[in-house]
């Protein structure tokens, strides 16, 4: 063989090797992909479930929202898809089925998922130590004693070191800034410059983690219930791991064998009119532009200005309704879409249904899995869903739910920074889907 031969053989060997690496594994599993069907042949009475149509629309009728979009899909059955309102009061642009919004802390599922496919590769374990892969979260230590005065403070060793499922538990003691549960670790965080998921400053994933292992952890890992930082740490994580950017990971190992063609970090300029604007309430309950916002967290135009390059693993994605419902309905195939498994049925078992945080959770109605709240016992008698139903939200006002036991995924977008309707209308749609049920069984696949 010549040199030029073994040239080019290598290079192709390269070439296979790294399209193996990147690309999902084959599978004889074959759900249907997402397609639009009737509600009746997915055990749905239409009649009843178009009672989200004027729930909705109260809502818009009373200016709590400006627009807003819902999907529900059974067995791979979109039974509902729907707009209301508009995506700008400005220009009172109707709002479209496909519109693009911030999904905020909806962004932390997809990493948590980049772990676990990370973790069914040998890459990582775990109970490893997050300091095996960014070296300077050894040693951590733990907030003592604050002083109001200067924000000096005191610290004492962690008695363990925080792990990957800690992170990805929210039991790492990592708090936010901004929205931070302490106002002690917020002043700490605010004057190391800790930013908390988005910004449009150039700033890098990697190098803010690493600012933020500096710090003292605001409780012991693993003995307290703290949402934070934490997926923002996994997110630089798969970088290590990977050596990929976390958008590049994203973009080749989930959204492009899953076919999320609208999820991006930062919108493509060809998209960027699809991007809803942000909202928010004034001390009437009047919408607002959130420009007029001192507390907002981010950039009014977050994603489509600034440098664009903090790809925020716990709150930096936007995404549709519809690319939303694709990924929740992977996890409901146990780990398979299009052709393709992104994790086994035991690894789906685990990320969506195992009790990770025992009685430490604070919303007695559930408990946190590795990535998701899920309804316990005591929230099904509160509502119509199931026990095993995993769900969570963002702070921009959008929400979403997936019950493996009645087969049926759901996401309602809406695009707020703080408002009194939030919870209501999305615990009110959760409801009006149950409601509509008119089966005597879960349908099988295909029926």
């Amino acid at each position: 063989m010549t040199y030029i031969s073994r040239f080019r053989s290598t290079v192709l060997l390269f070439a296979i090797t790294i399209v193996s690496l990147y690309a999902q594994t084959g599978t004889k599993q074959a759900p249907p992909l997402l397609a639009a069907a009737t509600p009746e042949t997915a055990g749905f009475s239409s009649e009843r479930l178009n009672r989200i149509d004027g729930l909705i629309q109260s809502y818009i009728d009373k200016k709590a929202f400006p627009g807003v979009a819902a999907i529900v899909v059974r067995n791979g059955k979109i039974v509902y898809h729907k707009a209301f309102g508009t995506s700008d009061l400005d220009n009172n642009k109707p709002l479209a089925k496909d519109a693009i919004y911030r999904i905020a802390s909806m962004t932390k599922a997809i990493t948590s998922l980049a772990v676990m496919m990370l973790h069914e590769e040998g890459k990582i374990m775990l109970d490893d130590p997050i300091s095996k892969y960014i070296p300077e979260f050894a040693k951590p230590v733990v907030l003592d004693k604050f002083n109001d005065k200067d924000s000096t403070y005191t610290t004492i060793p962690a008695k363990r070191e925080i792990t990957i499922r800690h992170l990805l538990t929210h039991m790492s003691g990592l708090n936010y800034n901004v929205i931070a549960s302490d106002p002690h670790m917020r002043a700490i965080y605010t004057k190391a410059g800790i930013v908390d998921a988005f910004t449009t400053q150039n700033i890098k994933i990697g190098d803010a983690v690493r600012k933020l292992a500096k710090l003292p952890l605001n409780h012991q890992p693993g003995e307290k219930w703290t949402y934070g930082l934490s997926i923002d740490v996994l997110g630089a994580l798969v970088e290590v791991v990977s050596g990929l950017p976390l958008d590049q990971f994203f973009q080749k190992r989930i959204f492009e064998p899953l076919g999320m063609k609208d999820t991006y970090f930062y919108l493509p300029d060809s998209k960027r009119d699809r991007l809803v604007a942000l909202y928010s309430e004034d001390k009437d309950k009047k919408l607002v532009k959130t420009a007029t916002i001192k507390s907002l967290p981010t950039d009014p135009d977050f994603p489509i200005v600034g440098a664009k390059a903090y790809f925020s693993g716990g709150g930096g994605l936007s995404s549709t309704a519809y690319d939303y419902a694709v990924f929740l309905q992977m996890l409901l195939n146990n780990g398979v879409y299009n052709g393709k498994r992104f994790l086994s049925r035991k690894g789906v078992e685990l990320f969506t249904n195992s009790n990770q945080t025992g009685a430490l959770f604070p919303d007695p109605h559930g408990y946190f899995s590795l990535g998701f709240a899920v309804t316990n016992e005591k929230g099904h008698t509160q509502d119509l869903s199931s026990v095993g139903t995993f769900s969570w939200g963002g702070a921009f006002s959008t929400d979403y739910f997936a019950d493996p036991k009645e087969k049926i995924c759901a996401v309602l977008m809406k695009q707020m920074w703080g408002t009194s309707y939030g919870s209501e209308l999305d615990n009110k749609f959760s409801l009006m889907i149950y409601q509509a049920l008119d089966d005597q069984e879960v349908p099988e696949p295909g029926n």
